[in-house]
């Protein structure tokens, strides 16, 4: 660092203006690299006297949430170091300096304590291997060259995705190849301006403790990112993946249509899809066709570009981001729009009424029909009855609805809660088939689904159906995340299948209500950004711990679990990770629950509108209209309460 710099640093630090830790994080990164821009564009904006942008930039270093790294690529201010050649209003020719961001320098960093991790535990013959994929964001194709150079350069083989792929064929690949890790670089449905980096297990989910932070402590051991190559001969090799895996993929996917009859049947549904200019355009529309749907694509957005120009946010669970799907299916009587993020791990739904009205339905309720008509098909064709109903089960989040919970207890399967995260529900698929006599799963990745599902209903646990309230779906085991591509199969027979009885969806799920009581759920996230903002939400979460409500919106606090101070278990017995979650239940059966997000700068709010302890269903189903609108006053009154609480404990 220059001597002029270096005083101007040291001085913003004593006035205040530049945290301590924005000071610690930008020495070290300017020690340990010799890349041109950090410096330029660290200077820049000292002159500048944007001191709120660097510390926003440099006030933590990046660490694995839910979804593993996520950061801007892209800051709030482009200096010109960052802009070089790319002209204004574009993307910048280089990612955002900054230890809080996502760049090359942070990808270095984690892809080299993950090589190294990968090293020390390696034990078998050849070279650890690792799959890589990316979405359509920007600066994918020049991340995943970083990460790729890296894991070769260091000794591991790679096999990496020619194109933008979606981050379950990642988890598939991982598992169909056998590599010991994977790679997407990602960050879902976040702004243009961010992108991502998660790292998956040799089963192919997500990493979870204690691996976490074991390759965490080997990322933090690495100091800068520069980093001495091996000789040619012990580097790794890059293997590249294209049509040929899509094919094995899309073979699979086949198998989770549970009624291909009824399917065929049912060939006048027609679908609108959108990938909304990201990966799901590879699978989904070829999967659908395949299966004998009637598919059309929206033309405008099947572009892959990160800049998601049509759409103010890439997140299909907004009714704006499907709005030309939707315009398009008015103009050709399409019965439904089915949308996918831009790595394709959560799809979203818009659906006609009786009355021909098109609704967006919730998270929450896509994956309650989808487990709904799933226990239904497999207990009509027998595959679960009464011998083996003990062995059946759905995986969900403390934050999904509790309509699925009465659903499978209709059907006499359990239902087990995780922490939210899909890597949670992936660690589950794991123990099931670790369950498995060893001498019975040798191949079991390789064999037919039908016989992995008997092994599980035989000797362990079968999984019917997970899924979590943020629009993620998983429907089989030969992957281990969440996958709208799956996804987007599993919905298109629910809506077949409610056509077949002469049906909407929304009268399907009128009907679950019916039998099970309305189950109304919703959010609100309120966005705190940047330093200043990170402080306020641990401070709004601790509130919660350390002064948790009696009584809210005239209703009595039944319960309070703080997820991070108490200790619970599974319905399994399997002990809960610690997690900053507070859940707190209601009297009158109501309950919301608050966490900070693990990938966003927001702390969520959950919020639940569910029946009275000891009431379920509707007698009549001609009380249903009557039921629901009282239902969405009390939701409604909840939901004002709940912020108002928090409007008053931030100050």
């Amino acid at each position: 660092m220059n001597p002029a710099l270096s005083a101007k640093l040291e001085a913003a630090l004593a006035a205040g203006d530049l945290l301590q830790s924005s000071f610690d994080n930008l020495s070290e990164l300017l020690a340990g690299s010799v890349n041109p821009v950090y410096e330029a564009s660290v200077e820049w904006l000292a002159n500048e006297g944007q001191w709120k942008e660097l510390n926003n930039r440099f006030f933590k270093k990046l660490a694995f949430g839910t979804g593993g790294l996520r950061g801007r690529s892209i800051g709030e201010i482009v200096t010109p170091a960052e802009r070089g050649s790319a002209p204004e209003g574009g993307r910048p020719e280089f990612p955002c300096v900054g230890t809080g961001n996502l760049n090359f320098y942070n990808l270095t960093r984690a892809t080299l304590g993950l090589v190294r991790h990968l090293l020390k535990a390696h034990s078998g013959p050849g070279r650890p291997s690792i799959a890589i994929a990316r979405d359509t964001r920007y600066f994918g194709k020049e991340f995943a060259d970083c990460v790729t150079r890296v894991a070769i350069e260091n000794g591991c083989d790679v096999y990496r995705f020619i194109e933008p792929r979606s981050t379950p064929h990642l988890s598939f690949a991982v598992r169909h190849l056998g590599t010991t890790a994977g790679i997407v670089l990602t960050a879902s449905h976040n702004p243009p301006h961010d992108n991502g980096y998660k790292v998956y297990g040799s089963d192919g989910a997500q990493i979870v403790e204690p691996e976490a932070s074991a390759i965490i402590a080997q990322v933090n051991a690495v100091s800068g990112e520069s980093y001495d190559v091996l000789p040619a001969d012990q580097q790794g090799v890059i293997h590249e993946l294209g049509a040929e895996m899509d094919e094995v993929y899309l073979a699979r996917l086949e198998t989770l249509l549970l009624d291909p009859a009824l399917v065929r049947a049912q060939s006048n549904l027609k679908i609108v899809f959108t990938n909304i200019h990201g990966t799901g355009g590879k699978i989904s529309p070829a999967i659908l066709r395949r299966l004998g749907f009637t598919c059309e694509t929206v033309a405008a957005q099947d572009i892959e570009d990160g800049a998601f120009p049509t759409v103010k946010s890439p997140n299909p669970e907004n009714a704006e981001a499907l709005q030309m799907g939707v315009d398009q299916a008015e103009a050709t009587g399409a019965d439904l729009v089915i949308g996918t993020d831009p790595d394709a791990d959560r799809m979203g739904v818009v659906v006609r009424d009786k009355h021909g009205k098109m609704t967006l339905l919730t998270g929450n309720q896509i994956g309650s029909l989808m487990a709904y008509y799933r226990l239904l098909a497999f207990t009509e064709k027998g595959v679960i009855n009464e011998t083996n109903r003990d062995h059946a089960v759905i995986v969900k989040t403390f934050v999904t609805t509790e309509l699925q919970t009465a659903i499978a207890g209709h059907f006499g399967v359990g239902v087990v809660n995780t922490l939210t995260g899909f890597k949670y529900i992936g660690a589950k698929l794991r123990k099931y088939e670790n369950a498995i006599p060893e001498d019975l799963r040798a191949d079991y990745r390789q064999l037919p689904d039908a016989e992995t599902r008997d092994l599980r209903l035989n000797y362990s646990r079968f999984f019917v159906f997970g899924g979590e309230e943020s629009y993620g779906y998983l429907g089989a085991d030969f992957l281990r995340d969440k996958d709208a591509n799956g996804a987007v199969v599993m919905f298109a027979e629910v809506a077949a299948f409610a056509k077949s009885k002469g049906m909407t969806c929304v009268e399907l799920l009128d009907e679950l209500f019916v039998r099970h009581g309305v189950h109304l759920e919703g959010q609100h996230a309120e966005t705190l950004a940047g330093a200043e903002g990170a402080a306020q939400i641990q401070k709004l979460a601790l509130s919660y711990i350390e002064n948790p409500p009696t009584e809210i919106d005239g209703a009595k606090v039944a319960r309070v679990r703080d997820f991070e101070n108490q200790s619970f278990t599974d319905e399994e017995g399997d002990p809960i990770p610690k997690e900053k979650m507070v859940f707190v239940d209601l009297e009158d059966g109501r309950a919301f629950a608050v966490r900070p997000s693990g990938t966003e700068p927001k702390i969520k709010f959950y919020l639940y509108q569910r029946p009275r302890p000891g009431h379920g269903g509707i007698d009549l189903p001609e009380e249903l209209a009557s039921a629901k609108a009282i239902a969405q006053k009390s939701f409604d009154s909840l939901k004002a309460a709940v912020v108002a609480d928090m409007r008053a404990r931030l100050g």
